[in-house]
Parts: C-alpha cells; sequence; structure tokens
C-alpha cells in the first residue's frame, strides 16, 4: 500500500485509504481499521465504515483536531489501539495524527521516553519537528502517561 507506515507487527499508520487499498489491507490480515478524521474534513470519505464492515474489518471512527487534542481524548484513543483487534490499520489525512497515536501508544505501553519516542519516529520516517504543536503535545503526554519498564 502507498503512503503507509508498518510500526510493528500490529499497527500501520496511513493517509486516507482508498477502497483498493482497504481490499488490500483486509487480504493482508488487518483485522480493524481506525479512522481519526473527522466527517467535516475535506475528503472524509463517508462510506468507508460499511466499506470496512463489508470485508469484515472492525471499524472505529474517533475525530481528532490537532487544535482541540486533550488528554482525556487521546487517552480513549489508546485505550481503542489497545482494544482494537490486531494487525489494525490507523489513519488520518497525512498519516500525522495516525502516526502519533501509534507512536504515543507504544511509548506509554512500553515505558519509553518522549526522546526515544521520537528516536523511534525518526527511524520508521516521521519528521516530528514538522508539527510542533502535536511534537510538543506528545513530549508532554508520554511523559505524564508513561508507564514503568
Amino acid at each position: 500500500m502507498e503512503n503507509v507506515k508498518k510500526i510493528n507487527e500490529k499497527l500501520t499508520v496511513s493517509a486516507q485509504i482508498t477502497s483498493e487499498q482497504l481490499q488490500q489491507a483486509a487480504r493482508e490480515g488487518y483485522k480493524s481499521v481506525l479512522n481519526l478524521r473527522s466527517p467535516d474534513e475535506e475528503g472524509f470519505w463517508k462510506e468507508e465504515q460499511e466499506k470496512v464492515e463489508a470485508l469484515g474489518l472492525e471499524y472505529v471512527n474517533i475525530p481528532v483536531k490537532v487544535s482541540t487534542l486533550t488528554e482525556e481524548l487521546t487517552t480513549e484513543i489508546l485505550k481503542q489501539i489497545d482494544e482494537l483487534p490486531k494487525p489494525t490499520l490507523i489513519h488520518c489525512g497525512v498519516s500525522m495524527r495516525a502516526g502519533a497515536m501509534a507512536l504515543m501508544n507504544i511509548a506509554t505501553r512500553e515505558g519509553m521516553t518522549p526522546e526515544e519516542a521520537f528516536g523511534l519516529a525518526e527511524k520508521i520516517g516521521f519528521d516530528c519537528s514538522a508539527y510542533p504543536q502535536m511534537k510538543q503535545f506528545f513530549a508532554q503526554y508520554v511523559s505524564t502517561h508513561g508507564q514503568t519498564k
């Protein structure tokens, strides 16, 4: 699939997926899709839930806007990531929110420091400095909610 970054064996992130990518994900064994796009975003795919469920995958849509992101919403998203059947495909408009949530999930569950998480993000190909507001929120959340190893 294009514009896709595999975070680990359980989590993959993407920009907005197409019908073809969704079918490919189902063929590759994905079990669930987490959509972080808001229905009012340009390019939001209104039939996505119907298409995902028709392929036998579980679907969840939790709209996220960086400008209104809260600790409570992030905690809800990370809990959803934990509970969805794996492997899970997480997507948003350009994969920034999806990547941040997947990496925050891993960092808080594996006891990483924000610096370790940013190192992992860089290794995967995310440029965290391109989104300073998200990077600052990420660092604060991981520092506050990280679990001990």
